[in-house]
């Protein structure tokens, strides 16, 4: 099992659950987080930090963001690793909760 980081990051990239984690999983893109599932382990500590709700168990990922494995996966082998808390993009407020996100991906 890995966790995942789904769309509810995108634009927002709150860095609060990256200093938790014990494996520096976590790696950074211009406005999105993702977690790499090979050096995951599926400890969960990241989960209750996130305050976009935007990570899930790969077993519990809602239907319309499974897609999300395989770009957390792809992402974490070309992004660097992020380790400390930094803070969120300039307008995270505004873009957390709104859905259909995933165009605004910046690669």
């Amino acid at each position: 099992m890995t966790y995942v980081v789904t769309e509810n990051c995108i634009r927002c990239k709150y860095t609060d659950c990256v200093e938790v984690c014990p494996v520096d999983c976590f790696h950074e893109g211009p406005n999105f987080l993702v977690i790499d599932p090979v050096e995951c382990i599926d400890c969960s500590l990241c989960v209750p930090e996130c305050p976009a709700d935007a990570i899930y168990a790969d077993d519990q990922l809602p239907p319309d963001q499974a897609h999300f494995l395989e770009i957390n996966a792809e992402l974490a082998q070309v992004w660097p690793v992020i380790s400390e808390t930094r803070l969120p993009l300039g307008e995270a407020d505004l873009w957390v909760d709104q859905g259909e996100k995933l165009q605004y991906l910046e690669r």
